[in-house]
């Protein structure tokens, strides 16, 4: 039952799913602000990609994880959630392993198109 959302309330999913998008955003501004300091790259990555993954989470809260993994990989979302996947791990193996800083921009560019196609495919006819 835990990975149910129906075990908590409305109310409760509904504060849970606010609290989790608003720390993405400020995780994504937060990241934006320190690219300017010295080495500064890295903690951009790792905050803007961090500020995805908790906008993604926040919906776990209103639809539940197991409901939200099933929609995430539904045949008209696949491509969407895979290249999104993809563009969160290259931007930090960009920044980690490759130490490529130009790279780990590409990809946090690339990771907010993949989210915001990914988010569209939520949408009937947005795509």
């Amino acid at each position: 039952k835990v990975l149910d959302a129906s075990t908590l309330s409305f109310g409760t999913r509904v504060k849970w799913f606010a609290i989790c998008f608003v720390a993405g955003i400020v995780c994504s501004i937060l990241g934006t602000a320190l690219l300017w300091l010295p080495k500064g790259i890295k903690l951009f990555a790792v905050f803007y990609t961090l500020g995805n993954i908790a906008a993604l989470a926040s919906t776990c809260f209103l639809m539940g994880p197991l409901k939200q993994l099933k929609a995430m990989f539904e045949p008209k979302r696949l491509v969407a959630t895979l290249v999104m996947l993809l563009f969160l791990v290259l931007t930090l193996c960009a920044v980690f392993w490759w130490n490529k800083k130009g790279l780990a921009v590409l990809f946090c560019i690339l990771q907010f198109l993949a989210m915001t196609w990914y988010s569209l495919s939520y949408i009937p006819y947005a795509r």
